[in-house]
């Protein structure tokens, strides 16, 4: 990838990182981004030290859900070669659990915004970048977006947003050269996810839903995004991919300990 530029959001840590590290091995000129500018500095100086011939990790502090600063990160992402190869659309996260009828308007809405209008602000303001150079944009959704996770409120539904909205692109975009997809990660050992502990209902349910069983590594999904964002998938566009172990093809995880809810009470306190 030596003389390509890439883009990821929230690489300051977990997948993102990851992702980033991947395309800089390679020989990208790779530029992160997040809010905190602590976790950017430590993942630069950690992606520096990846670097082949011809790669470079840069950061801007920046937030994925204003469209200022992202018209501005994406300029900047462009600097070190004149142009945008690759966006890796990283951030996202999800908010407070429980039964849909106890969610907070703020809090859901705070969650599709971070995550659908996030995504959509960076392909927004990428694509006409990607298409000059016949570029790739990779989203990282969750196998969240289409099997139920129970309590889980926005998440679900803002992952679904953001797969069809990569799927809706790909159509778009196809004919200047453009590919989007998108890559569903099952279980993945991130600072997020320590905070399941791996004694509990919670991580069991993981684990007997996992054909494979065990915990994805963060590497596990920069790997594919890789793949994706390279010329080696230049005839695959609009796929939505499960690196999950297999869980997919189960059911989701059970995460009634973190929801307060009773498995035992049918009516979820509604009676």
């Amino acid at each position: 990838m030596d003389g390509s530029a890439a883009l990821v959001s929230g690489g300051g840590s977990g997948i993102g990182r990851a992702c980033a590290a991947a395309l800089v091995a390679d020989g990208a000129a790779v530029t992160i981004f997040g809010r905190t500018e602590s976790k950017l500095a430590d993942a630069v100086s950690r992606l520096t030290d990846l670097a082949a011939p011809g790669g470079s990790a840069s950061y801007v502090v920046a937030d994925v859900t204003d469209e200022s600063d992202v018209e501005s990160v994406v300029a900047a992402a462009a600097e070190p070669t004149g142009n945008l190869d690759i966006v890796v659309a990283n951030a996202g996260g999800g908010g407070a659990l429980g039964p849909l009828h106890t969610h907070d308007l703020a809090d859901f809405t705070r969650v599709l915004h971070l995550n659908v209008l996030g995504t959509m602000l960076l392909a927004k303001h990428s694509i006409p970048w990607l298409a000059k150079t016949r570029g790739s944009f990779v989203a990282i959704s969750s196998i969240a977006g289409h099997l139920t996770h129970r309590w889980f409120g926005a998440y679900p539904v803002a992952k679904a947003g953001v797969e069809e909205m990569i799927r809706n692109a790909a159509d778009e975009y196809g004919p200047l050269g453009i590919r989007f997809n998108a890559v569903r990660p099952g279980f993945t050992a991130t600072e997020l996810m320590d905070g399941v502990p791996r004694d509990s209902a919670t991580f069991a349910s993981y684990q007997e839903n996992t054909p494979l069983e065990g915990v994805g590594e963060p590497a596990d999904i920069a790997h594919l995004v890789r793949f994706l964002a390279g010329d080696e998938a230049r005839w695959i566009t609009g796929q939505v991919i499960d690196v999950d172990g297999g869980h997919s093809l189960r059911r989701g995880p059970d995460y009634s300990m973190f929801a307060g809810i009773d498995p035992t009470d049918p009516t979820l306190g509604l009676a």
